[in-house]
């Protein structure tokens, strides 16, 4: 666990799970944008040796992962690594209302922003949303993960509902800085049930599985 601060909304009765989330989103964006770009930068290359290093990543042939924010834990390392073992790597394409899409990965230089405020996408045919079930392994982007398996995402529910086409029992990686890793006994994160868990949690200090 890191020793920066952790946000922890208060809740009072007759709050919505959403707007509880919603609390906790903005305090841990804004964590986030404090770091420098050199912190960043280091924070990167220590995940891509962390993530490469979960066995079934190590063994899988296709992984989807995703080109992450400027205030996301980076992913530019980790893309670089897969890549250069040959693993087949799919990205996300957010399609019109946010619809599920993925285009395999053909180098940095491919990734553009192709709509305002969302991530870097590749500029590859786009495979539709079932591909996602030839990935061994999914990388998955969160702003929190806790100690259940419980993932905040950004609040779309883009990857709850893009899950749906993974294959039953692949592993769901989340990742997160170190202290958005919350303890589910004392601080567990806010969930609803069409909310889907990660099996491991992985920050730049480490990974560890859920349970």
């Amino acid at each position: 666990m890191s020793s920066v601060a952790q946000p922890y909304p208060r809740v009072s009765e007759g709050d919505e799970v959403e707007d509880v989330k919603e609390r906790l989103r903005r305090a841990i964006r804004d964590a986030r944008s404090q770091r420098s770009v050199r912190r960043r930068e280091a924070a990167a290359l220590a995940l891509a040796d962390v993530v490469t290093s979960i066995p079934a990543v190590a063994s899988a042939g296709c992984i989807s992962v995703y080109a992450a924010r400027p205030s996301e834990p980076g992913t530019g390392p980790l893309l670089e690594a897969l890549a250069a073992r040959g693993v087949r790597l799919l990205l996300p394409v957010l399609g019109s209302g946010l619809r599920r899409d993925w285009a395999e990965y053909a180098g940095p230089e491919d990734l553009r922003e192709r709509a305002p405020g969302r991530p870097p996408e590749p500029g590859t045919p786009t495979l539709g949303a079932s591909a996602l079930a030839d990935a061994d392994v999914i990388v998955a982007p969160a702003l929190a993960v806790d100690t259940s398996g419980a993932r905040l995402g950004q609040g779309g529910g883009w990857y709850d509902r893009a899950l749906e086409h993974a294959r039953d029992g692949v592993l769901v990686v989340g990742v997160v800085f170190p202290e958005e890793v919350y303890d589910a006994t004392s601080r567990p994160l806010p969930r609803e049930r069409h909310d889907r868990l990660v099996d491991v949690v992985a920050t730049p200090d480490g990974w560890q599985p859920i349970g």
